[in-house]
Parts: C-alpha cells; structure tokens; sequence
C-alpha cells in the first residue's frame, strides 16, 4: 500500500508534476469562457461490452440487417425500448445516447486495464509510452477545482490504498487512484475528518518546497526544470489545500455516509457495497465542487463479484472467466454479463438521481453534467480494437447533439469511420478545448487515405 508520504514524494518530487488531479498547465487545453461549470464522469468497466448488449429490442427488421452488417444507421430511442438490463436508466432516456461503431486500433489491445482508451495511445503499462494527459484530466483542466480531477478505482490490482492509476496527467506521467472506499474518503474529506493529518502534512509539503527551491539556483537546463516543476507541483499542493481549509464547513455539512465499508475499509463488504459507498463518494466529490471530471473505475478484469450480485447472490462470480464463455448456476455467461451491466446502470442512476435533486442556477446539477459508461478495452473480453461501445448520459445543458439516438457510425475502413480520438476530439472542442486532433492516429486509415481527423461534425451544436 502507498502511504501518503510516498504518493507526494513521487508524485510530485519524481515526476514533476502533481498528481490525483492538482492545477497543472494543459498544453493544449484553451481557456473556458463559460461561467457555469461543466462536470465530467467516466465510468470504466472491465470485461468489455459487447456491443449485442446494445442493440435495442424493439429495432425492425432493417434495423437488425444493419446492425448485424455492422452498417451505419440511426434510430429515435423514443420509438424503442432500452435493453432490460438498462431498466433503471429508462426514466431518463430523453438525456441518453447509444454509440456504436468506433474503433480504437491505435490503442492497447488483449487484457488492458490501462490509460490507453483516456489517452488514445498504445501504452501497455510502460510509463516512458505515455504521450499525453488523458482526455478526462484535459476535461477537469477546462473547469478549474481544487483537485482538477479525481480518480476512484474498484478494479486496482492492489485493491486499497492509493495505488497507480488509468489516468494520465502528461508524457511520461501516470495518475494515482483511490483503490477503496476507505481511502477515498480519507484522503477527500480529510481537511475536516483528519485536521491533525492536514496540518502535519502541509508542515512536511512546505518543508519539501523549501529544500527544492534551495537546490534550483546551482542548476541549469533540464535539472532546472525538474526542479522548477517540482516547485510548480508543491506551490499547487499548498494552494489546494488552502482552499479545502476554506470549504471545511461545507464539507463537513455534506459527508457521505459509507457505513457498511467504512469500519475496515471494505475488506469484508462485497463488491456491490463498495460500489455504493464509491458512488456516494463520487456524488459528495461533485456536489462540493471538488472535482468537475470524475474516473470510476467500476470493475475490472481483477474484480470477483463473491457475493451480492443479483440473481447470483450465492455464487461467487469471476469475470475473467465470464468473459472466456463460462455460465454460472445453470445461466449463460451472457445472462450473468447483464447482470453485472444492471449493476453498473443502478449507479448511474444513483448518481442522476442525486444530481437531478441539487438545485444549480435555474436548474440542477445533472443540467450541467456528462457520464460516459463504457468498456476499458473494447467490445469484446480480449480486446481487438474494433469497437468501443459507449452509453452517454447528459444533461439539458449538454453541448453536444445526440441525445435521444441510438447511432452506429461506419464501421473501420469505411468513408466516414470514426475513431475513439475522434470522439475525444468532439467533446473537447465542444467544451471550449479547440485541439485539432486528440490522440494517436490509425496507421491502417492512414495508408487507406481515410481522412481521420477532427470531431465528429453530426454532433456537434
């Protein structure tokens, strides 16, 4: 486990940089010039998502051809029902989209559990690949808070503490996740349920800013810089922290409550508890304002449904071995896959819930807020890049336009395919990022002269 005084040597002092979502430069992220904040979720889910478990049951017979051609269509989600297992997200399917169709080739394929789809890079956990911050980090960038942007994992090989992340906070420097609720909660809301943890440790960061900066006059070039950055990262921290002291009595009039895994830090809650109590962190990390992009990490390849999943609570229920075709009580490997998919929409819709209840500006919270659910690697259990299945919800302030439809773009190699960058590169843009481009470009579209570059144009107002 990664004591705190380990996460602030290496992620500020070895890297340079401040990690779990300090202020740091984008260097390519424009200046936000709308006043109301704008939030981000991500939720992550391992085992991939095969994209049959979209497919709306109520499509026509055209609509099947084309699905199962792989042919690009559109249909109006007010004319169709949703698939069962996104029962709970039915009531809002005036602010849902379902996209089919992108492919993403020049990410990592097979097992990843990665920053690869966030960053549109092949990265297969060599830092040194690390070409760019993620597209979530760059989103938190546009609408400053105190922690830019917040990682939350239930999928980290470690499983507690604070342990290396999916995110990517530039070249060569990867994010730290909370891997529990226990800690999540710790290091979130310290500044008032741990007051002598905070003081302690702004004494311990100043200490470190005033030995770096002692060092930074007998150097030049790139140890300079080094140093200069660490400086940059410490001053942040600091400012970070002062503003938290500032919100302690609206933090500590909104606290979440975790009860079932907050006692031992969810070693004995099951998966399903800790995604609740995750979620609740999550909803209190948003409504305090801070953080306006969110990643959740809401399973992986490493997580073991044990107990309380429903329709399967006395089976212990492996994913990785779901994924290779394996049934569980006597029901298909598909049935328990959307019973973990039912699992993941009753958060989503836990999260939608609490937003839409929280009164901002003329509206709620949800007006102004953005969740991505969708699969960590692709379509498929051992990912070949094809596809990436996402699932949007929006609110009434979203600045996209694709709410209400279900879309299929043009498959890979087709005239008007798109790529997971160019997805990236239209929420962006839409956001006030104005990059030409987000991430690494598809090698086989290149030497095809397929033009790959920009947003997606039919989404964007």
């Amino acid at each position: 486990m990664t004591t705190r005084r380990d996460f602030i040597k290496t992620s500020a002092l070895s890297t340079g940089l401040l990690s779990m979502g300090a202020a740091i430069p984008s260097l390519m992220a424009a200046s936000n010039k709308t006043s109301a904040a704008k939030r981000f979720v991500f939720i992550r889910k391992g085992n991939g998502m095969l994209t049959s478990t979209l497919e709306l049951p109520s499509f026509s017979n055209k609509d099947k051809q084309n699905e199962r051609n792989k042919d690009a269509f559109e249909v109006d989600l007010d004319k169709h029902e949703l698939p069962n297992w996104m029962e709970e997200l039915t009531p809002f399917k005036k602010n849902l989209a379902i996209l089919q169709g992108l492919s993403m080739k020049m990410c990592d394929v097979g097992h990843p559990h990665n920053a690869s789809p966030l960053g549109v890079f092949r990265f297969a956990d060599n830092v040194d690949k690390i070409s760019r911050a993620s597209v979530d980090v760059e989103l938190g960038r546009l609408f400053p808070t105190p922690f830019s942007h917040i990682e939350l994992s239930l999928g980290s090989p470690s499983g507690s503490g604070i342990a290396p992340g999916s995110s990517t906070l530039g070249p060569k420097v990867k994010n730290y996740c909370y891997a529990d609720p226990q800690t999540a909660y710790n290091e979130m809301f310290k500044v008032v349920t741990n007051t002598k943890k905070t003081q302690s440790e702004n004494v311990m960061i100043e200490h470190l800013l005033e030995s770096e900066s002692e060092k930074l006059a007998a150097l030049q070039g790139n140890e300079r810089r080094k140093i200069s950055d660490n400086i940059s990262s410490l001053t942040a921290l600091i400012r970070r922290n002062k503003k938290l002291l500032t919100m302690s009595d609206k933090i500590n009039r909104n606290l979440p409550t975790i009860s079932k895994v907050h006692a031992d830090g969810g070693l004995n809650a099951s998966i399903i508890e800790k995604q609740d109590a995750m979620t609740d962190i999550l909803i209190a990390g948003l409504k305090l304002g801070l953080a306006n992009s969110i990643t959740y990490c809401i399973d992986s390849l490493h997580t073991n449904y044990k107990t309380g999943l429903p329709g399967f609570e006395k089976f212990s229920v492996n994913i990785h071995t779901v994924g290779h075709g394996q049934g569980i009580g006597g029901r298909t490997a598909l049935q328990v896959r959307n019973a973990v998919l039912s699992t993941h929409a009753r958060q989503i819709a836990r999260i939608i819930n609490a937003l839409k209840k929280t009164p901002e500006d003329k509206g709620n919270m949800f007006d102004n807020t953005m969740i991505f659910y969708f699969p960590e690697g692709g379509a498929t259990h051992h990912s070949i890049g094809m596809e990436e299945p996402f699932v949007i919800l929006a609110g009434d302030n979203c600045k996209l336009d694709m709410a209400r439809r279900y879309t299929r773009l043009p498959y890979h190699l087709a005239e008007g395919h798109k790529t997971l960058g160019n997805w990236w590169t239209t929420v962006l843009n839409a956001y006030g990022n104005p990059i030409k481009h987000f991430g690494d470009l598809d090698m086989e579209m290149a030497t095809n002269k397929i033009d790959q570059l920009g947003p997606i144009k039919q989404f964007m107002r």
